[in-house]
């Protein structure tokens, strides 16, 4: 079984993630900012008597990062897994969104992945021996406005990573992209309250929280990604990208299909092209779901 430490583990993903690695023997590190405020792994660890230590760290800060899986390699020994999945949501206009919010969005899911790797990898690297996991999404490789800072740092953590794999394997080190698609956890369902605002000359904001609404009406758990997870863990596959969840490949396979030029054309159409376009495509009347949040 292997040492798995995860960083943003109160919710969502690294919830269910530390979850499903705890309950298959694993021995799991579940770190996150407030462990006060996310009590459940807690209450889940000492029902089922699970193999998971939680600890507090916040992936924005050298010095808890540093400090706090410095003390998990001194008190338990080598990690074999590091599972990069704490990340924070972003979006807006490029335009209308302070420079203080792209900046904000890559502090975490760029600059906090690559804080948590400069931390393990030395080890790693000196055993000959390590798996570095990083949760994109299909954003990563797809930038849809209005998400485009969320797009940005996904982006960038892709580019990373890709990098990485091919310094990592000289040294028999395993590097994996988890990109998913709409999974149901916090972000999309507090993407989708928002509006873009009337005074707003962009309308992708509206269109895409309608199509997100779509999507959660059946929702995929987050669980389907902890199994993904799982599976590259315990199968050795030296595979770089990894779609998750039940819409992801099909996604990126259909925007392969497009040519870049097509794709912006796409998403710069007037609201009714759009509108029709994506019930042509997708089968979705986001027009009457875009309809029914205003009147909310």
């Amino acid at each position: 079984m292997a040492s798995i430490l995860i960083t943003g583990a109160s919710r969502g993903i690294g919830l269910a993630t530390a979850l499903i690695l705890g309950r298959n023997g694993h021995k799991v590190f579940a770190t996150m900012r407030n462990p006060g405020g996310s009590p459940q792994l807690a209450q889940a660890t000492e029902k089922e008597k699970l193999p998971i230590t939680i600890s507090t760290m916040d992936v924005d800060s050298d010095t808890s990062v540093r400090e706090t899986i410095g003390s998990i390699l001194k008190s338990n020994g080598p990690i074999d897994v590091l599972v990069n999945n704490a990340g924070v949501e972003g979006s807006g206009p490029v335009e209308e969104l302070p420079l203080s919010e792209f900046r904000r969005i890559m502090e975490t899911n760029y600059f906090g992945a690559l804080r948590c790797i400069h931390a393990v990898l030395p080890d790693m690297r000196k055993r000959r021996s390590g798996c570095i996991i990083n949760i994109t999404s299909v954003a990563g490789r797809v930038a849809s406005a209005p998400m485009t800072p969320y797009a940005a740092s996904k982006f960038a953590l892709e580019a990373l990573s890709e990098g990485l794999a091919q310094e990592a394997k000289m040294f028999n080190i395993r590097v994996a992209i988890v990109e998913p698609g709409l999974i149901d956890t916090d972000m999309p369902r507090e993407f989708t309250a928002r509006t873009g605002g009337a005074s707003s000359p962009y309308p992708q904001t509206d269109r895409l929280t309608a199509l997100f609404a779509s999507s959660l009406e059946k929702p995929t758990p987050p669980q389907v990604v902890g199994e993904k997870i799982r599976e590259i863990i315990e199968s050795g596959s030296w595979r770089l990208r990894h779609p998750a969840g039940p819409d992801a490949e099909g996604y990126l396979q259909w925007r392969a299909s497009l040519s870049d030029e097509q794709w912006v054309d796409w998403n710069a159409a007037d609201d009714d092209t759009w509108y029709r376009n994506v019930a042509q495509t997708f089968g979705v009347d986001a027009k009457a779901i875009a309809a029914r949040k205003r009147q909310a």
